[in-house]
């Protein structure tokens, strides 16, 4: 019998450093009919830090996607990516590259760094709630998301 109508919580680490899209980002994911909890992370030094703090107790487990920016203060989006996807125990996140970047170079690079997704930020603000919109459908309603592990269970 399938359980879908027990669905767990999500949780979603933005990583993001523009203050109007993470507020209406938070607004999207707040409407959602689903029980997610939104972890923002405003540059990319804080990112890896709050990655590398996480999923050592059941209190704090580690996200089950990652929004991430490209162009990011301290630290950029590509260097998070590299880091995450090169932790054995962070590696099978989903990360999705939110960015406002169309350059077939940035495109590539990030795929080439294992990104699960590369998306266009639109600027505008009703193609921007809709594109949140799809990846809440996607990415949490349609897409088999790891499972978490105890701490004790392994890496991840």
């Amino acid at each position: 019998m399938n359980d879908s109508s027990k669905r767990r919580s999500c949780r979603i680490l933005l990583v993001e450093d523009n203050p109007g899209d993470i507020r209406l980002t938070q607004e999207v994911f707040r409407d959602s009919r689903l029980d997610i909890t939104l972890q923002v992370a405003r540059d990319g030094v804080e990112a890896l830090d709050l990655l590398q703090a996480a999923g050592h107790s059941d209190d704090d487990p580690l996200p089950d996607l990652i929004l991430l920016d490209l162009n990011l203060p301290r630290k950029d989006g590509r260097e998070v990516l590299s880091e995450v996807k090169g932790s054995p125990r962070l590696r099978c996140i989903p990360v999705l590259v939110l960015t406002t970047s169309k350059a077939d170079r940035d495109v590539m690079d990030c795929y080439e760094r294992h990104a699960n997704c590369y998306l266009n930020k639109p600027l505008d603000l009703d193609a921007f709630v809709s594109l949140v919109q799809i990846i809440e459908q996607f990415w949490l309603g349609t897409v088999l998301l790891p499972p978490r592990r105890s701490p004790g269970a392994g890496t991840r």
